[in-house]
């Protein structure tokens, strides 16, 4: 029986569904794995009375991102509130750690 172009474009969705999804675990599990890492600064941050922000590293990966973005042919913008949202996230736990 030959295929519709209507099974053909479905069979194609399915494909991009499935990828999306392992891409969303991936972001999951790598988002899991930083926040380990910057929850341990937190608390090195905490031990040595340091703020819970550096802004000038901050302005650096926000920079970095953006370059980041850009040879990933990823809009920069979305790129820059994604990582300002995470640095916001690190903060507010920083600032709960130093209390």
């Amino acid at each position: 029986m030959t295929e519709t172009m209507a099974e053909r474009a479905q069979a194609l969705l399915q494909g991009h569904r499935e990828s999306i999804d392992r891409l969303d675990a991936i972001l999951v599990y790598t988002l899991a794995e930083r926040f380990k890492h910057t929850q341990a600064v937190g608390r090195l941050k905490a031990e040595h009375d340091l703020p819970p922000s550096d802004p000038a590293r901050e302005a650096r990966q926000i920079e970095r991102l953006e370059w980041l973005s850009n040879e990933a042919d990823l809009d920069p913008e979305f790129a820059r509130k994604f990582l300002n949202f995470i640095i916001s996230e690190v903060i507010r736990h920083h600032e709960k750690l130093q209390k």
